[in-house]
């Protein structure tokens, strides 16, 4: 479904991403990992184009670069940014229905009831404005009014980013729900729920991808992720070598 081929992004004299190639096949999830400064979030723009690039995008067996973002979500690529951005001044069912506008004249994947069925949490909160609403609370908006959207490919920046664990639980829950019936390209620092959540994943550093392979591999070479992270602290399993699936290295 998405088939990104030698990507660059330039600022000015910061060469963000350099030479990535990644595929996602259709239903498939699948989670970019890295630390600060990575160019996880530049990745994710370039595909959104909102970043100008070098190389080629895919979507759906079609280029989309230079395509406008109105295209985009009119062809269900769908990208919910680091920050949440939900409308302060609208009501929870109103942001809501900002999703349902974007979708245009596709069929609805996702209903009201269902983004209410997944986080029951906004069902007595539907008047209520975005100002008033926790980050938490408003990350919960963001992926709902994304889902009503009908994405085709979502696009996840950071989705845990500043939650609290419980919140943290209750996004990845709705997410493991929605996997199998929704693309979704996630980026993460919470590398034990991303892994859990996607089949496969890209490991970038300094704005190249330095590892790749099934979520089942990443997960057993941890030592080696956590290398990469600049992390020491990664809980995602302990599997015996002899039992690992193919990987690369890069």
């Amino acid at each position: 479904m998405l088939e990104i081929s030698n990507l660059n992004v330039h600022y000015t004299a910061t060469h963000a991403i350099r030479g990535v190639d990644l595929s996602i096949a259709e239903n498939e999830v699948v989670c970019l990992l890295g630390p600060n400064g990575a160019g996880k979030s530049s990745l994710l723009r370039s595909i959104s184009q909102l970043v100008p690039y070098e190389g080629t995008i895919e979507f759906d067996g079609e280029t989309i670069d230079n395509r406008p973002p109105a295209f985009l979500s009119r062809v269900g690529l769908i990208h919910v940014p680091e920050g949440r951005h939900v409308f302060p001044t609208l009501s929870v069912h109103e942001n809501l229905q900002i999703g349902a506008h974007a979708r245009g004249s596709r069929p609805a994947l996702y209903s009201y009831d269902d983004v209410y069925d997944l986080f029951p949490a906004l069902t007595r909160m539907r008047k209520r404005q975005g100002f008033a609403l926790s980050g938490g609370e408003q990350q919960m908006v963001a992926l709902g009014r994304a889902l009503v959207a009908a994405p085709r490919l979502l696009l996840l920046d950071e989705p845990s980013l500043g939650l609290a664990p419980s919140v943290v639980a209750t996004v990845y829950r709705a997410l493991s729900e929605i996997a199998g019936r929704t693309t979704i390209l996630v980026v993460e620092q919470n590398t034990s729920d991303a892994l859990a959540l996607a089949r496969r994943g890209y490991v970038l550093a300094e704005g190249r991808v330095v590892m790749n392979g099934e979520s089942s591999a990443l997960t057993d070479r941890k030592a080696v992720l956590a290398s990469y992270l600049g992390q020491t602290d990664i809980d995602v399993g302990d599997v015996g070598e002899d039992r690992l699936p193919p990987m690369t290295e890069k």
